[in-house]
Order: C-alpha cells, then sequence, then structure tokens
C-alpha cells in the first residue's frame, strides 16, 4: 500500500510539473504577441474534462497478460470520428489543418452533444479504472518498488522533453555547432548510396583523411556559428527578461537592468551622496544607528 501511495504522488508530481511549464509557455506566447492555438488543438475540451490530464502508467505488460487501454477522451473520440469525414472533403489538406478545423468544431459543439462524447468516456474511464486496480492487487512488492524507478524515470524524460518544446515554441537559439558537425552534415546530404550508418562511417573516414588546411575552413565556420549563438541568445534572453521568464535566463549570465528614466544614473548618485552625508550627519550627532558604517 505504501509503495502505491508513493506510486500516485509521483504521478501527481508529474501532472503538476506538466501544468506549470503548460501555463508558463502559454503567458509568455501571449506576452510576445504569439497564438497559443499551436500548443494544444482542443485543450477547451481537456480543461472541460477533470479525467482529461489523467495519468497511469502501463505496469509490466510484457509479464501482465490482458493489459487494458487507456480509454479516448470526448475530444479525442470526436477528433477520430470526423478525422475521415474532413480528409474526404479536404483530400489535399494537410492533417495539421484538418486538426484545426476539428478542433474549431469541437469547440462550437453544443454542450449536449459534447455531453454525449463525455459520457462515453467516463464509462469506458471506470472500466479501464476497474481494470488497473486488479491488475495492481498481483504486484509483488518488488514489482511496485521497480514501478516507483519506472515512473521517476518517466517522470524526468517526461519533463525534459516538454522543457525541450517549451523552449523551441519560444525560439530559443540554436546550439553552435562543431567543425566535424558542419563538415557531416554538408557531406551527409551529397553522400546518396548506402544506409546512414554505412554514410556516416565513411564521412567520418574522410574527416580523417582532411589536410589541417582543409579542416581550417569548417573550424572558421564553427567560430561564425558560435558569434552567431552568442548575439542570438543574448537578444532572446533580453527577450524573455522583458516577458517575466528570467528562469530561463543562463545562471552564468547577468544582463545590467534596464533604466526607468534618461536620468536615472545620475539620480543614483545623488541618492548614494545624500545618504552618504546623512551617515555623516548622524554619526556627528551620535545617532548613527548599531552596525553602519561611514562609507
Amino acid at each position: 500500500c505504501q509503495g502505491a501511495a508513493g506510486k500516485w504522488g509521483l504521478v501527481s508530481a508529474l501532472s503538476a510539473d506538466a501544468m506549470a511549464l503548460l501555463r508558463g509557455v502559454w503567458g509568455v506566447l501571449n506576452a510576445l504577441g504569439k497564438s497559443g492555438a499551436d500548443l494544444c488543438a482542443g485543450c477547451g475540451s481537456r480543461l472541460r474534462s477533470p479525467f482529461s490530464f489523467a495519468y497511469v502508467p502501463k505496469w509490466f505488460s510484457s509479464s501482465l497478460s490482458g493489459y487494458p487501454k487507456k480509454p479516448m477522451t470526448s475530444y479525442v473520440r470526436f477528433s477520430k470520428e470526423q478525422l475521415p469525414i474532413f480528409k474526404a472533403q479536404n483530400p489535399d489538406a494537410k492533417n495539421s489543418e484538418l486538426i484545426k478545423k476539428i478542433a474549431k468544431l469541437w469547440r462550437e459543439l453544443p454542450d449536449s452533444e459534447k455531453k454525449i462524447y463525455e459520457d462515453a468516456y467516463r464509462a469506458d474511464w471506470q472500466v479501464y479504472k476497474e481494470e488497473i486496480n486488479r491488475i495492481q492487487e498481483q504486484l509483488t512488492p518488488s514489482q511496485i518498488v521497480s514501478l516507483e524507478k519506472e515512473i521517476m524515470q518517466k517522470r524526468l524524460k517526461k519533463k525534459a522533453l516538454i522543457k525541450k518544446r517549451e523552449l523551441t515554441m519560444l525560439g530559443k537559439p540554436k546550439r553552435p555547432r562543431s567543425a566535424y558537425n558542419i563538415f557531416i552534415a554538408e557531406r551527409f546530404q551529397e553522400t546518396k548510396d548506402g544506409t546512414s550508418q554505412v554514410k556516416l562511417k565513411a564521412i567520418n573516414e574522410n574527416w580523417k583523411n582532411l589536410s589541417n588546411s582543409q579542416k581550417q575552413v569548417y573550424i572558421q565556420l564553427a567560430k561564425d556559428d558560435k558569434i552567431r549563438y552568442y548575439n542570438e541568445m543574448k537578444s532572446w534572453e533580453e527577450q524573455m527578461m522583458e516577458v517575466g521568464r528570467e528562469d530561463l535566463i543562463r545562471r552564468s549570465v547577468k544582463y545590467p537592468a534596464k533604466s526607468s528614466a534618461p536620468g536615472s544614473q545620475e539620480q543614483s548618485r545623488f541618492c548614494k551622496v545624500k545618504r552618504n552625508l546623512t551617515c555623516k550627519v548622524a554619526h556627528l550627532s551620535g545617532d548613527l544607528p548599531p552596525g553602519l558604517q561611514i562609507p
């Protein structure tokens, strides 16, 4: 029971972390004047249903037979029904465009029609939960311990993936490439024969056979890319500070605070002189607070 309680604690923490990251990126996108529609098509349905964000891990599906599939949410069930219809009506359209149209249709759907899908999901969820409880009762203490470790690994992996997607949507610059990586990318497109592994092996041998003067070309390209990365990161981090996302700033980098007025520096110096003078006057009158020294 203790292991099961720990399991559900980890699951709750995972959901909280994911939601915090989603709220953060949504706020920044709004601050930057961008739309968050592409972040989560049909998120309205998930927010409507209290079951939508529930997460139940797969317990050792390889050793336990009859593992049930997680039921489709009300929106997923609706979109699965509508997608073939939209494809038939728009054969040349991309799936991403069709999904947006289906999401719009779902948002405009009357509550009475949405309730049909939501009731079906709740019924399927109840059956699914009962089956999960049955399987959970079969777990041994050692399996529960192993499961907790698996959940922790999935939690960290999912958190890192969500963070990566968040940074991509916020337009974080790509890291600079090394001279070797630039050479690989250039030659990989030119090499047409063989599998990817064979190509990489051949390109690696070509890199080793390059002279120092030939490698210098790619070394210079790598230096230029590093300068590009530095300039883009500086601009991006300043933008993140403006929208209140200091948590995305590298710890080793500190940017000076922007002045609120043109004469703020002069005003700051004036305040410092005034403070020093006040301390000296207080010292002469014997009113200097304990521990405060005259500059």
